[in-house]
């Protein structure tokens, strides 16, 4: 699926990236700007910023529950991570509601 039309990025490179991200340190922090950084690109009208966060959880999620840690540390990470964006992210975006994504 296509995530990003401005520089014409899918969900498996940004999957890939994710993933890489993780291969060189499993508990980083990692944001768009750095998945983009990675891939050598830049956010242009980042409006396809939303799904990459989703994505990011979705496959930080996937890859700590494979590897070898704690399960529950995890989860319970992951759980505040969603919270403060609940609390902290904005209920619209580009005027659409937050259950609307473009991709």
């Amino acid at each position: 699926m296509l995530i990003c039309h401005c520089n014409i990025i899918t969900d498996k490179e940004i999957e890939r990236a994710i993933t890489d991200l993780l291969d060189t340190d499993p508990w980083q922090l990692i944001v768009p700007a750095k998945v983009y950084h990675y891939m050598k690109k830049r956010g242009r009208c980042c409006g396809c910023f939303p799904n990459v966060v989703e994505t990011i959880i979705r496959v930080t999620e996937e890859y700590h529950a494979r590897s070898e840690a704690g399960g529950v540390d995890i989860v319970s990470h992951l759980d505040r991570v969603r919270e403060l964006r609940v609390q902290y992210g904005s209920r619209t975006h580009e005027r659409r509601p937050t259950n609307h994504r473009a991709a």
